[in-house]
């Protein structure tokens, strides 16, 4: 009789790691260039971070300033006047700086968005209003590349539409229909400009048929699908990846205010490795972007109001507590403490005031202030004194 072969043992499936918040602090500070300044131009630091927040002008170059080393405002300055870096509404309807290429590359995967949340703001507004007619007639009138304000590109439209308000109008036109750049002065360090706009492909020197003209109704602007392989949607994911990951498909969706980008993580999905987080949530990221060891020690950084680090993910928890999320939407200029949002500041008169928002240790209290000075000098407001408040 032919013995029985031992029957073989399976094989287990093999466990996804779970990340820990500090794990995942310590991925996102080295993918922002927080745990060490990188000496990396400002055209090619601007596409890493895939764009940088800039509603409020001067914002990004504090960014800047915490991300590189011997950063000076006129390098940001040169990039914007040189055409590199734009400011434009893009991601989440924002105004953010992207390097052309970018803005080029990435505007008509937004248009829908774009349009959408305009609409939604203003829906009663602009309600029957033809969008492909407005469009174009907004284009006809910058077709004189002549820069405008959003006042005078309205008051130039005003006899065909004078119904929707002024201010409905313009963000329709210069958010959604028209691909705008905002030219400098606005932008530059530590001067005052309003906005003028200029089309995006006149201000590059593309040809505008590179971006959509053609616009759908109110009541049918809805996202349409992706193409099949939907490359821009798989660049953005890679690129968001790069900057921010580990990061859920929630986290890609919160930063860029697209609702079809899952599709692409899906259509990407041998290239990804995942992981998990503390919540359950499956995590997407790149197999050789950093991962440093939850115990790498990270430096105080001095944060922008509005600061990618912090508003680009929809779970925030990896660098601020939730008692602090208000912050982070409020436009508070916030500090890093050991990789985590622990004090707010702000400059008055001569002063630099940090308030924290727990107790300091002594060591953290003087990198604190040491990092403190060296940011007053490169903020050149003359500013002589740094101050701490008790923690809140």
């Amino acid at each position: 009789m032919t013995p029985k072969s031992p029957t073989p043992t399976p094989t287990p499936a093999p466990t996804t790691l779970t990340l820990t918040p500090r794990a995942l602090n310590r991925a996102t500070l080295a993918r922002q260039h927080l745990l060490d300044r990188t000496t990396t131009p400002v055209r090619e630091a601007v596409a890493h971070l895939a764009g940088l927040q800039a509603q409020e002008p001067q914002e990004p170059f504090i960014g800047l300033w915490s991300r590189l080393h011997a950063f000076t405002p006129d390098q940001l300055d040169q990039a914007l006047t040189d055409r590199h870096v734009v400011r434009t509404h893009l991601m989440r309807r924002t105004v953010h700086l992207v390097t052309g290429d970018d803005a080029l590359a990435w505007r008509p995967r937004h248009d829908a968005m774009l349009r959408q949340r305009v609409l939604a703001t203003y829906r009663s507004e602009l309600s029957g209003i033809d969008l492909d007619e407005v469009a174009a007639a907004g284009r006809a009138v910058m077709a004189d590349q002549r820069p405008r304000t959003m006042a005078e590109l309205v008051q130039a439209l005003q006899d065909r539409w004078p119904d929707p308000p002024r201010r409905a109008l313009g963000e329709l036109l210069v958010a959604a229909l028209i691909p705008m750049v905002q030219l400098p002065p606005r932008g530059l360090w530590q001067q005052k400009a309003g906005v003028r706009n200029l089309p995006l492909t006149t201000w590059l020197g593309q040809d505008d048929t590179l971006l959509p003209e053609a616009t759908p109704p109110p009541e049918t602007a809805v996202t349409p699908p992706p193409e099949p392989e939907d490359p821009v949607g798989r660049q953005l994911v890679r690129r968001y990846l790069a900057a921010y990951g580990p990061a859920a498909t929630a986290d890609i969706r919160a930063w860029s205010g697209l609702a079809g980008l899952p599709a692409a993580v899906k259509a990407m999905r041998d290239e990804l490795i995942t992981f998990r987080d503390e919540r359950g949530r499956t995590l997407f990221d790149l197999p050789d972007a950093p991962r440093p060891s939850p115990d790498t020690p990270a430096p105080v950084r001095f944060l922008p109001a509005f600061d990618n680090a912090i508003l680009g993910y929809q779970d925030r928890s990896r660098i601020i507590d939730d008692a602090h999320l208000g912050l982070s939407v409020e436009g508070r200029r916030a500090v890093l403490v050991d990789g985590r949002v622990a004090a707010t500041w702000t400059t008055q008169a001569d002063q630099l005031h940090i308030t924290p928002l727990r107790p300091l240790t002594t060591p953290e209290r003087k990198s604190l202030t040491e990092e403190a000075h060296t940011l007053t000098t490169f903020l050149d407001q003359g500013i002589t004194g740094v101050e701490i408040s008790d923690s809140q």
